[in-house]
């Protein structure tokens, strides 16, 4: 996985879990973390980054799952108006009850466009104010393995991963809107991670 935007570049890297689904109690515990991310300050044009699937090289459903590196962005560099920019063609399908009882949503959507926590449809590509819902999603259809940051300073941080490997991004922002432990309306943060499938079947869901 790489990362443009200063001088920082990270070869890409990933980790085999014998399928299932992404742990709650790693994500949660991730959170209450808070690492400070910081990748370095420039801007990238989306034209830099053009990794084509080759023909056959998508993993199948089934198999171990692979994930890549988990990039987290955090409050104060994370401000209402950052904007997630991502390939066209990418679908959204939000992931519903993700703190108790996840499951895929029914229906997905064309990006930006996805229903938050609360039910509400959201241009998911602009980070929200303080106390907006929670937004997680499986974002699918990547061709390029690429999602550029631009943060409300000016900076542009761009992530670059070999989508024929890992086809499937993880995203999961927590906005403040959650009031319940550990949150307490304390944590905005956004998470991004490449996966090589969709982790969730229709019928899946975790007790």
């Amino acid at each position: 996985m790489n990362i443009i935007g200063g001088n920082r570049e990270h070869p890409e890297q990933a980790e085999r879990a014998g399928g299932g689904t992404p742990g709650r109690r790693s994500v949660l515990g991730g959170l209450a973390a808070l690492p400070v991310v910081l990748y370095g300050v420039g801007s990238a044009a989306p034209a830099l980054a053009a990794t084509a699937t080759r023909p056959g090289s998508v993993p199948t459903a089934t198999g171990d799952l692979v994930r890549g590196v988990e990039r987290r962005y955090n409050a104060p560099l994370l401000t209402p108006g950052t904007r997630l920019v991502l390939p066209t063609g990418i679908k959204a399908v939000p992931v519903q009850d993700y703190y108790h009882h996840p499951h895929l949503a029914l229906a997905e959507s064309a990006w930006p466009h996805m229903r938050a926590a609360d039910g509400t449809t959201v241009d998911a590509s602009v980070i929200p104010e303080h106390g907006a819902p929670t937004r997680v999603a499986i974002l699918s259809g990547f061709t390029q393995g690429w999602y550029e940051l631009i943060h409300a300073n000016g900076r542009a941080d761009r992530v670059m991963w070999d989508a024929g490997q890992l086809p499937v991004l993880f995203a999961h922002g927590e906005f403040g809107g959650t009031d319940e432990e550990p949150f307490h309306g304390r944590f905005y943060t956004l998470a991004l991670q490449p996966m090589s499938r969709n982790p969730y079947l229709r019928s899946t869901s975790i007790n």
